[in-house]
């Protein structure tokens, strides 16, 4: 998914194509997806298509999303790309950058393994303040996601965050959008939703659970872009980041 504004980052530029290390926070997703070796990549793009579009042209696919209507919206305009596909589909955000194709493969091996109609990358913070939280049953099977402006006070003691990222039957996926709604504090149509839907009709969620923080973290400002690249270069002292 490519296709947000980012107004948290004060710049007419694209979210995802602000750099991280010399290069636009998209084309580090691109490649992680590309090197586990998918049948093909679709980019939702919306807000500024023209420069990501330009960007990853001869990469993926595209989608278009007119109108920035939340991240159910966003998926739905994929479908079109996937008429007759029988498969799974792995959903990623553009302004994730740093998840390492090794984790999309465990996680596809957990969900495969799992029998999971759905399965979604979690993490566990001590702080999980802006994210949504999972939520379990007794069994401590997965049963829905609440996002953190619609989280009762209880639920926001909830430490196990929603990542973004998600590995879905493709049919089950599409059927499942059909039917959520925007009756919620954005007024949006939340990809998160589908997950309760699934348990409603008897279709197995389960989570794959990521360790390390710094893969899964999103960029909404550039003080959170210009920390996430110090961390990830003191991590890579041999990187070469190219002069832009």
């Amino acid at each position: 998914m490519a296709a947000g504004k980012g107004k948290r980052m004060d710049s007419d530029l694209p979210k995802v194509m602000h750099q991280l290390a010399g290069r636009p926070l998209i084309d580090w997703v691109v490649d992680s997806a590309l090197a586990a070796h998918p049948d093909k990549v679709i980019a939702i793009v919306g807000h500024g298509r023209e420069l990501v579009m330009e960007e990853l042209n001869g990469w993926v696919e595209f989608a278009i999303q007119e109108e920035q209507l939340g991240t159910g919206h966003a998926v739905q305009h994929a479908e079109p790309l996937l008429i007759g596909y029988d498969g799974d589909v792995l959903i990623l955000s553009g302004d994730v950058p740093l998840l390492r194709t090794e984790t999309i493969e465990a996680m596809f091996e957990a969900h495969v393994s799992s029998r999971n109609d759905c399965t979604v990358m979690t993490c566990i913070f001590d702080d999980a303040s802006g994210y949504g939280r999972i939520l379990r049953a007794g069994d401590s099977s997965v049963e829905g996601i609440v996002e953190h402006k619609d989280a009762n006070p209880e639920q926001l003691k909830i430490k196990e965050i929603n990542t973004g990222i998600y590995v879905v039957d493709a049919e089950k996926l599409f059927d499942s959008l059909m039917s959520i709604r925007n009756e919620n504090a954005q007024g949006e149509y939340y990809l998160t939703d589908i997950i309760g839907d699934f348990v409603k009709r008897g279709w197995k969620v389960g989570a794959f659970i990521v360790k390390d923080p710094l893969e899964i973290t999103g960029i909404n400002s550039k003080e959170q872009l210009q920390a996430l690249e110090e961390e990830f270069l003191r991590r890579n002292p041999d990187l070469k980041v190219e002069e832009q």
